[in-house]
């Protein structure tokens, strides 16, 4: 996934999150024609009231972090689907939010894909959504950059069928 054109740009909110990632302990290479892991059994986001509203929490687990991506960019105007996510993270990672690719001419180049979207450093900083962590390995943060990318290439995650 490379950038091009100008980045959108987005107003200051902010969201807080209660996930975070610990640090990369491992390196996956997403493999062809692997059999695809499915999302955890759906489980329900839950809500608790806070001082300032409501805080909902979502499940660790790949169908919480796309429900929570999905949120953050329905915040930011971020076209996108919940199935058109998940077939694109099966694809480029499994599932896998630590993936990242050493062989391709990205990484050759110096700038490996990373993360559930496999997101090049640049395209990731470029394209970064206010509210999420700026780290490409967080799984909100690189479905919601990778989003905000496709939306702004193709007008949509959805129109995404293949390597981006």
């Amino acid at each position: 996934m490379t950038a091009s054109g100008p980045p959108r740009r987005f107003g200051r909110s902010r969201l807080v999150r209660s996930f975070a990632v610990a640090g990369v302990a491992a390196v996956a290479l997403p493999l062809f024609g692997a059999t695809a892991a499915s999302a955890a059994p759906a489980a329900a986001a839950t809500s608790t009231p806070a001082a300032a509203g409501t805080v909902t929490a979502y499940p660790d687990n790949l169908d919480g972090w796309i429900r929570e991506s999905l949120s953050v960019m329905a915040q930011h105007g971020i076209p996108g689907g919940y199935d058109s996510i998940h077939r694109n993270i099966l694809r480029e990672s499994s599932g896998n939010p630590q993936a990242i690719n050493l062989w391709d001419s990205n990484a050759m180049a110096g700038t490996p894909s990373k993360g559930l979207l496999q997101v090049i450093d640049p395209t990731f900083q470029a394209y970064h959504v206010p509210g999420t962590a700026f780290d490409p390995f967080d799984p909100v943060a690189n479905i919601a950059a990778a989003c905000n990318y496709a939306a702004d290439r193709y007008g949509s995650i959805d129109n995404v069928f293949g390597a981006y």
